[in-house]
């Protein structure tokens, strides 16, 4: 390879993809130049961590950003909005890709080069999401060493850990089991045992507690949202990530939001992993009480197909689609009135809306559903009638017919 401009900047981590990224991209002949996209998930000591990894590593330079506040405006907000996960149950933990490639292109405009890197393999979907959102965003030259080595190895991480200790890098033994990734928005492992769809091992665990490490008296939470984003939580009003670090932190040793998921993954093959999403869970329940009982019964039918094509887009890469964009003007025309508190509880592995308080649920005060009613029986037996007028009249012109 022989570059044209000496300068690279690599989306970093500190894991063993980009761990083994940097010292094959310098042996390729480029200066490399990280960016460590900070969107949540680590702790001060996990982010000096990955700062000194770096620097073992022998990079020209290394910067560390804080993308949270982004992340919760970008993803987070239309996320809940939309209040679907993909499949149904994957609540789209890898959706930080998109804020971290804006860190990379960031990086490389003010070192004046247009060479960028990942350390995405060729086997998942990363590598689409990181690849189309760059070339949304300008053009970009995009090495993924990862993505090369497989040209000649087939068990690329044995591959990498060898390439990396040959060279005097030490490998953690979790990364040599697992490929774990942590986020505000939770936390997701795959690898090992989880791909050969067998029941998780011991250490396949990040945030949430096991069951018999649950406490043992039940937690209550208040969530105020505003034009259907949480603002407060407890009457405490917080930035949207601080909120959601908070809930991640509160609910995560109920063992709150953890499961596994086998997904349709973009380049069409089966993905399994195990993953834990403590806050964002809350927040989808807390959010669908609250839509529930202030939508009408049309916005709440039809919102979801919406939903799950924004889901869809976002998961696949086309995170920078006009389409995006115009579902989520839908969206936020919806929110307009989801306004109010929701109280949650949790015993322990789930989460429930116990109660709902808002300006805008739709009651009659005159009637309640199965209890009292403010129109009389002929009224019912006619809207019955009329409801039921077509499968009624069926029944009765193909009543002799045996069907």
């Amino acid at each position: 390879m022989n570059p044209l401009s000496q300068d690279i900047v690599l989306a970093f981590s500190g894991g063993l993809d980009t761990s083994f990224c940097v010292p094959w991209l310098q042996e390729n002949g480029w200066t490399v130049h990280t960016v460590f996209a900070d969107t949540g998930g680590v702790d001060a000591a996990e982010r000096a961590t990955i700062e000194q990894r770096a620097a073992q590593l022998g990079v020209a330079s290394h910067v560390t950003i804080d993308g949270g506040g982004a992340l919760w405006k970008d993803f987070v907000k239309p996320f809940i909005w939309a209040g679907e996960a993909y499949q149904g149950q994957y609540p789209l933990l890898v959706s930080d890709r998109y804020l971290i490639v804006d860190a990379v292109i960031a990086r490389a405009r003010e070192l004046e080069t247009d060479a960028i890197a990942h350390g995405c393999t060729g086997m998942g979907n990363d590598q689409v999401r990181f690849d189309l959102a760059a070339k949304s965003s300008g053009t970009f030259r995009i090495v993924a060493p990862v993505r090369e080595i497989q040209k000649e190895h087939t068990h690329t991480r044995a591959y990498e850990q060898d390439y990396l200790e040959t060279r005097g890098f030490a490998v953690h033994a979790k990364q040599k089991a697992y490929t774990i990734n942590e986020n505000l928005l939770g936390l997701t492992m795959s690898g090992g045992e989880i791909d050969r769809w067998e029941a998780p091992g011991i250490a396949a665990r990040g945030w949430c507690s096991r069951r018999q490490d649950w406490p043992s008296n039940p937690l209550q939470l208040t969530l105020r949202f505003i034009e259907g984003e949480a603002v407060a939580l407890d009457g405490a009003e917080l930035s949207g990530a601080e909120l959601l670090a908070r809930l991640n932190a509160l609910l995560a040793p109920y063992g709150v939001g953890r499961g596994s998921y086998t997904g349709d993954t973009t380049i069409g093959l089966k993905g399994r992993i195990v993953y834990e999403a403590p806050g964002l869970t809350a927040l989808l329940v807390a959010h669908r009480a609250l839509e529930e009982a202030v939508l009408s019964k049309q916005q709440n039918r039809f919102k979801p197909d919406v939903a799950r094509k924004w889901v869809e887009i976002v998961y696949e890469g086309f995170f920078h689609d006009p389409l995006k964009r115009d579902l989520e003007h839908f969206l936020a025309s919806s929110q307009q009135m989801v306004n109010g508190d929701v109280v949650l509880e949790t015993q322990g592995g789930r989460v429930d809306a116990l109660a709902v308080r808002s300006p805008h649920i739709l009651t009659n005060k005159d009637a309640t559903y199965a209890q009292s009613a403010d129109w009389g029986v002929q009224e019912a037996e006619g809207f019955i009638k009329l409801y039921g007028m077509s499968s009624t009249l069926w029944a009765q012109v193909n009543k002799n017919d045996g069907h």
